[in-house]
């Protein structure tokens, strides 16, 4: 029998996963799969009304109830609100946590995004696939985790509405059936009660599931779904070309 792959799912905020990947997630853990979901930060700005300090503390809380609902491990790097930078610090940080989960299959966000904290996550988790088999780079960390085997499979999930900083399409390479697990992927994302009240605030947004739905919708269209999530696959040199994550959805149940 084939090992399930171990997946890491890590992008800026919390709730981040949940609107762009976590229908996947789902189709992954019922094949088997364990799933860590990551956020770089707390979501420490993301209240109009309390600080830092209590907002962090009740997304850090929403964020772990989200990943409980899918069967999967939380953890935040505790970097700040926008304030995550691409400096040396920073990119130990992220590669001890990636020797830590040590994933064959990684899910963050696109290297271009309507807002830099998911821009530089992006870098960031694409230089700790790169470093974290290396075994001469050293994170600095108290207890440092051994170097991992060799670079695992990178996956962007969509941009923000699917286009680039002038609203031009960025088109996804591979789009996944999530019909059956949407479901899921709502209730977890329904678990960020806080962050519904800081984009009504904010942005001017009241309709958080339903803009959730509504994207899930269009990406499912592409190939004839009710809902869907899209990838596209990091293949420069010396990144995996294999297809793993539709691999491992295309292994019979």
């Amino acid at each position: 029998m084939t090992t399930a792959p171990r997946v890491l799912a890590i992008h800026a905020h919390p709730d981040d996963i949940e609107f762009q990947c976590a229908g996947t997630l789902a189709l992954l853990k019922e094949r088997g799969c364990s799933i860590t979901i990551a956020t770089m930060t707390p979501g420490d700005c993301g209240s109009a009304e309390q600080g830092s300090a209590d907002i962090a503390k009740t997304r850090r809380a929403e964020a772990k109830d989200a990943a409980g609902l899918l069967g999967a491990d939380y953890l935040c790097l505790e970097f700040r609100d926008l304030s995550i930078v691409f400096d040396n610090e920073s990119r130990r940080r992220v590669t001890e946590v990636m020797r830590r989960v040590k994933p064959e299959i990684v899910m963050t966000a696109p290297p271009v995004d309507y807002m830099p904290d998911h821009e530089q996550t992006s870098l960031l988790v694409r230089d700790a696939c790169f470093n974290a088999p290396i075994p001469n780079y050293d994170t600095q960390a108290q207890s440092p985790a051994e170097p991992i085997d060799r670079i695992p499979h990178l996956y962007y999930v969509d941009p923000i509405e699917g286009i680039d900083w002038f609203g031009k399409s960025i088109d996804p390479e591979f789009v996944v059936d999530i019909s059956r697990t949407f479901d899921l992927k709502q209730r977890m994302l329904a678990c960020h009660a806080s962050q519904r009240g800081w984009l009504l605030k904010q942005h001017g947004i009241d309709e958080y599931l339903q803009s959730c739905e509504r994207w899930s919708k269009r990406r499912g269209a592409l190939i004839n779904a009710t809902y869907g999530e899209a990838f596209r696959q990091h293949k420069g040199h010396p990144y995996p070309h294999s297809n793993l994550l539709v691999e491992v959805l295309q292994r019979v149940e």
